[in-house]
């Protein structure tokens, strides 16, 4: 597998980048399957695109909540476009794929769990229907439930929850014969749930916990995607490189945390390769606090004492540094020394920057190659309503 990183979420070189990558993987390395960190419905609307299968009636727009610039902007649009005409050459068992790997989908995974059981057993999805109840006030308001549950308001739904994944999985030789797709995307709904329901719930308690166990789901439903397309299966993953990358490497484990990079390496070894992305100044897609509008920012040179000062004082304003064979141990070596790196999420607060966005990493055990942008610019975001007259974008919307 190959993980590809981004140092904000609203860069357009690195989406461009990581979509040429992604091109050459898939079309010429035998990659079949993209998993991105976004949301495992609206990821799914998006691969029956690429993949040619009917949109399902009723379904609401792929990623039109906070922060939709991130997937819904036109450098995706272009690279589905391109896979979808890809995949349109091949044998429908042979087309590359594209999935989510978030827990953040609470009320959308719960509603496509009653809808596909609703249609092959009724009587299983009013069983459903109950245990879901448990959560479905907090649809909209997950973090409230965790807050609740912390403060002994409301009972936690855990138990209801676990039982109906555990007889989804229990049914699934039943539900496989009728459509294995369909079963496979509803299973996967409710384990999203279930990591949904403890996340929210541990949220509130500050420390790794709640970051370790978005990141073990994240890896487990990457697991389960190589499992499901069996022993010819290669993946490219793009999520930000403070998931990526390896966090035994970076402040963030040093205080205990782990994440899909580190996950990978242990498991996969040599076979998982990560490649972080950086950039000195620009401007990026962001907002100023969670939840806020997308705002075009301007992002400042790096600091001094961070790995994007020393790149940037190369000269060299766009690169791939590799240092992954052995013949690069002398430039991996050089790359061993702890110095400071960015890292710019949905919010970017500028005027905190040192506190917000640094953190400590030793790049050459991070990462096993690097793509240096000197100067970025932002994402174009599609937008979420059409002009008069205009039609909508599909997949994007209906």
């Amino acid at each position: 597998m190959v993980l590809l990183g981004e140092a904000t979420h609203g860069t357009a070189e690195f989406y461009k980048a990581r979509a040429a990558i992604t091109r050459e993987l898939v079309q010429n390395h035998g990659f079949n399957i993209v998993a991105v960190e976004a949301d495992w419905p609206d990821a799914a609307h998006l691969d029956r695109y690429v993949r040619h299968r009917a949109p399902r009636p009723g379904r609401s727009r792929a990623f039109s909540r906070f922060p939709f610039w991130m997937w819904r902007n036109r450098e995706v649009m272009d690279f589905l476009s391109w896979l979808r005409a890809h995949n349109e050459r091949r044998d429908v068992k042979d087309r590359a794929s594209f999935h989510g790997l978030d827990v953040y989908s609470l009320g959308e995974s719960i509603h496509t769990v009653l809808t596909y059981l609703r249609k092959i057993d009724p009587l299983a999805a009013e069983r459903a229907r109950m245990r879901y109840g448990c959560l479905t006030p907090w649809q909209d308001d997950p973090a409230g439930y965790g807050h609740a549950v912390l403060y002994g308001r409301v009972e936690s739904c855990e138990e209801a929850i676990v039982e109906q994944l555990i007889e989804m999985l229990f049914s699934r030789l039943d539900y496989i014969r009728q459509d294995g797709d369909d079963y496979f995307d509803a299973a996967q709904n409710a384990r999203v749930v279930r990591a949904a329901e403890h996340y929210y719930r541990i949220m509130y308690r500050g420390g790794a916990e709640s970051w370790n166990l978005r990141d073990r789901h994240m890896f487990d439903t990457l697991v389960s995607l190589l499992d499901m397309r069996g022993p010819e299966s290669k993946a490219v993953v793009w999520a930000h490189n403070s998931h990526i990358g390896n966090a035994a490497a970076t402040s963030m484990g040093w205080a205990g945390e782990f994440n899909i990079g580190e996950l990978c390496k242990k498991s996969f070894d040599k076979d998982a390769i990560a490649i972080g992305f950086g950039t000195d100044r620009g401007r990026v897609m962001a907002a100023s606090d969670w939840g806020g509008p997308a705002e075009i920012k301007t992002v400042r040179p790096a600091r001094e004492d961070s790995y994007e000062f020393a790149f940037r004082k190369t000269g060299v304003t766009r690169s791939l540094t590799d240092w992954s064979v052995p013949s690069r141990r002398a430039l991996a070596d050089t790359l061993s020394m702890p110095l400071r790196e960015r890292a710019i999420g949905v919010v970017y607060r500028p005027e905190s920057e040192f506190l917000s966005h640094y953190f400590q990493a030793v790049l050459s055990d991070q990462f096993d190659a690097y793509v240096w942008f000197e100067e970025t610019s932002p994402v174009t975001p599609l937008r979420m309503e059409p002009s008069h007259g205009e039609p909508d974008t599909y997949p994007f919307g209906l």
